[in-house]
């Protein structure tokens, strides 16, 4: 075999083509090498000595050339390398129960270097992340991503009375620190998840993406005919705290996605319905699209773990348990907010108007409850226990 480098030099590409060679080359055999740039003798010298090649400088008539004979050991790094998983995630066992350490940043599929670094991440197990649906949904997310500056009619002319106009803003307040907690939980888990489970890592992500979209149209509602947002309760952010300290991924899971924002999905379907205004139809419209595969994805992967560990659901009630006790003595939800739905049902302070919209809001009340012991029922709670863990679902609905 032989390769003539001409005047590349062998630290400016040359290199490449010399390696191109050994490979189609069989341990032991040679391949010369010509070239006219300087110290290529010594470049080559030292590359094959460190590649584990015989190298043989043949002088001919002050030019010369190398010879390289494939060394039988070679390519030894990549003995011990290691195939991170299958590449085809819908192949048979292709995502592992528990892919190891040593794998680290590599994508599944790739061919792992032996001596690579150990990455520790805290979620590597299937059981507690995985979705089959996790494609689907991420798919189905990148594909409806809406902007902020066109899909909302900003410029939309409209003029509320001014106690209408706080009503929004303070329901803005509210749905905002919500939805700062929703972006906050799962971005956290992002950080802690083996790569291998890329799919799940990738909904994850573009959740946060939803939520950090969610925060900047409601923040932007808010603030569309006044200059400062609402009241921020104790109550509710004591509650919203609970998910932000929990550290279980599906505890944190089961109380964000199907109870919190399973139960915010009637309340932004609810204030799609009574906006007054056509801006704040449709920041709640395309906020509840976003919130619907959230819950489905919750719904998804926290069926297959329970499934896998039907202890878990023993888990999960505690958890309920243990939050509703935790806010026992706080107010719950924001009286401000309550008081702004009921004028957004309404839609007037006329006395039959206000008793129609307090009746709406308690019906949306119970529908909440309806849905979250659905989901409970869905995935495979009794009954009863459904009954129960939606009841002490906290008032605040996140």
């Amino acid at each position: 075999m032989r390769l003539d480098l001409a005047d590349l030099r062998f630290e400016r590409g040359g290199a490449l083509l010399v390696k191109r060679a050994l490979r189609a080359a069989q341990p032991a055999e040679a391949v010369t090498v010509f070239g006219r740039a300087p110290d290529l003798a010594l470049h080559l010298r030292a590359w094959c000595r460190g590649e584990g090649h015989e190298f043989q400088w043949v002088e001919n008539g002050g030019a010369g050339h190398a010879l390289i004979m494939r060394g039988p050991t070679a390519g030894q790094r990549w003995s011990g390398a290691e195939r991170a998983g299958q590449a085809d995630p819908q192949a048979r066992d292709a995502v592992l129960e528990r892919p190891p350490h040593r794998w680290g940043l590599a994508g599944r599929g790739a061919l792992v270097e032996t001596g690579s670094p150990p990455f520790h991440f805290q979620l590597d197990r299937k059981t507690e992340v995985w979705s089959a649906d996790a494609v689907h949904i991420y798919a189905q997310a990148a594909a409806v991503q809406w902007d902020p500056a066109k899909a909302v009619p900003w410029d939309a002319e409209f003029n509320l009375p001014a106690e209408v106009e706080d009503a929004i803003v303070q329901v803005m307040t509210y749905l905002i620190e919500n939805e700062t907690a929703a972006l906050v939980v799962p971005s956290r888990f992002l950080a802690q998840m083996h790569p291998h489970f890329r799919e799940v890592m990738q909904v994850l992500a573009i959740q946060a993406a939803d939520e950090a979209r969610h925060i900047e149209v409601f923040t932007r509602r808010a603030l569309l005919k006044r200059t400062e947002l609402g009241l921020s309760t104790a109550g509710g952010q004591a509650s919203l705290r609970t998910l932000v300290d929990e550290t279980n991924f599906a505890i944190a899971s089961f109380l964000l996605s199907v109870l919190g924002e399973g139960t915010f999905l009637n309340l932004l379907w609810f204030l799609e319905k009574t906006a007054p205004d056509p801006v704040t139809a449709a920041v709640c419209r395309l906020a509840a699209q976003d919130e619907a595969r959230h819950v489905a994805f919750g719904m998804s992967h926290l069926r297959r773990h329970l499934e896998a560990e039907p202890s878990m659901r023993k888990t999960l009630m505690n958890a309920v348990h243990r939050r509703h006790e935790s806010l026992r003595h706080t107010a719950g939800l924001n009286a401000e907010v309550f008081d702004a739905l009921v004028l957004l049902a309404a839609g007037s302070w006329d006395c039959e108007d206000i008793g129609k919209g307090h009746d709406a809001v308690s019906a949306l009340a119970q529908e909440m409850h309806n849905g979250r012991k659905r989901r409970l029922l869905r995935l495979g709670f009794s009954d009863t226990d459904a009954e129960e863990m939606s009841s002490l679902h906290t008032r605040n609905f996140m």
